[in-house]
């Protein structure tokens, strides 16, 4: 049976992000790709030039559209870019509750520009953390949704907690912004009490465009698949420290990554990422 995912998001004109990197990694991981479009961007790899919303009636429709004749299996949002958008998503996803959600809070774009409007915020929090499955932020947008500074290991946890008490069943609490380590290092945390951390050597590299989309990508095409939240949530890991390692030098800015490199020689890679204190 063909596994099937869909993602609500955004779409990158410049390829690298959004709905065309979420396609693209669940092609490259054996799943089908179906999407709804939230928001029409004008981007490549020095930014975003313009953004044009759908209308969230249309957003509504293209999700019924997917849901009520596809056997979808996992569900990723990205970039919804208005209260209004989050919260249409939001009322049609609470019909399928049993369909795993992984919401990547896409707030700013990688050059720098707002991608969720300040109102937007609240809604997310009210709306869609309580119905996800995971939620993948990383630390700049951590500090937004819960209002806390984040520097070290132990503000990461904390973190982590006040995002988990807002409701939703697991955080990946993504540690690519710290500067006091010379790697990246994840948190994994349920709200049963899992935890664990993913260490992996930072990589100098300009070639980071869509990393979010990506990995968050990666675990819905895992998802949909029928893993484990554990297993999807490290396979992800594997595959966007793949894509990252070998990087594809496009554009004058922050080119994409590689989303073919797993496939190609990710796997031979997977020891280059530590797994520390799981329980």
């Amino acid at each position: 049976m063909t596994s099937v995912a869909l993602t609500i998001a955004g779409s990158d004109s410049g390829g690298g992000a959004g709905i065309q990197a979420d396609l693209k990694t669940f092609q490259e991981l054996g799943v089908f790709g179906t999407s709804a479009l939230t928001a029409i961007t004008a981007q490549n790899t020095l930014g975003v030039h313009a953004v044009q919303p759908v209308d969230p009636k249309t957003v509504a429709a293209q999700i019924r559209a997917v849901l009520d004749d596809l056997p979808v299996t996992a569900i990723k949002t990205g970039m919804l870019f208005s209260d209004e958008i989050i919260r249409i998503v939001a009322e049609e996803l609470k019909s399928f509750p049993s369909i795993p959600l992984v919401i990547d809070p896409v707030m700013i774009a990688k050059g720098g520009a707002s991608l969720l409007q300040n109102e937007a915020v609240l809604a997310l929090c009210k709306q869609l953390l309580p119905i996800a499955t995971l939620i993948t932020p990383n630390i700049p947008e951590a500090e937004v949704l819960t209002g806390q500074s984040i520097h070290s290991e132990e503000d990461m946890e904390v973190a982590a907690k006040a995002l988990l008490s807002m409701g939703p069943s697991a955080i990946l609490l993504k540690g690519g912004h710290r500067e006091d380590v010379p790697f990246a290092e994840d948190l994994f945390m349920t709200a049963d009490g899992e935890h664990f951390l993913m260490r992996s050597k930072r990589i100098a590299t300009p070639n980071t465009h869509g990393t979010g989309c990506t990995f968050a990508a990666a675990i819905t095409a895992e998802l949909a698949k029928g893993h484990s939240l554990e297993d999807a949530v490290v396979t992800a890991k594997h595959f966007i420290h793949a894509a990252i390692e070998d990087g594809i030098e496009l554009g004058n800015g922050h080119g994409p990554t590689n989303h073919a490199a797993y496939r190609k020689s990710g796997q031979l890679k997977t020891k280059e990422v530590e797994l520390i204190e799981r329980n």
